[in-house]
């Protein structure tokens, strides 16, 4: 459809009438995430409401897992500091392995997602998402496995 405001639109009527409906339920969340700017207006919250709303644990993990990717994404664009997006990615990339962990056979889309989420990552120079986080926690640092690459699909 391309056009997350009528997506959205369109879900909350099927929603209005069926208020556990799961397809609509996950298309809601997904519009509402498409329409971030990395502005203020971003309704993280209501998209996080929404895909708790999930009752299967692999679904409701891994969409939680795209809220924070495309929050990120989002606040990338929006010319936010890499270093202040880079505690998103990695908050992603933690949901994406607990779905993948849980994922049904032969979907391989948790793996994918942590996949791009590396590759976002190695785009900048590490010292770009670190710069001024020592400033905060000086102990601590990403886990080690995060900027060494991406993982591998089943087939």
């Amino acid at each position: 459809m391309n056009e997350p405001g009528e997506a959205e639109s369109i879900c909350r009527d099927i929603l209005a009438e069926e208020s556990d409906n799961q397809n609509a339920l996950r298309l809601l969340g997904l519009a509402i995430t498409d329409q971030f700017t990395g502005g203020a207006s971003d309704r993280y919250a209501e998209a996080e409401r929404v895909f708790r709303g999930l009752t299967s644990d692999y679904e409701r993990i891994y969409h939680l897992g795209i809220l924070q990717e495309r929050k990120a994404k989002a606040q990338l664009h929006a010319d936010r500091p890499p270093h202040t997006v880079y505690p998103i990615f990695v908050e992603a990339m933690a949901l994406f392995e607990q779905a993948e962990k849980i994922r049904p056979a032969n979907n391989d889309e948790a793996i994918l997602r942590w996949n791009r989420c590396v590759r976002l990552l190695q785009s900048r120079p590490m010292s770009e998402w670190r710069r001024e986080i020592e400033d905060f926690d000086a102990g601590e640092g990403p886990p080690p496995d995060i900027m060494s690459g991406a993982k591998g699909v089943t087939g």
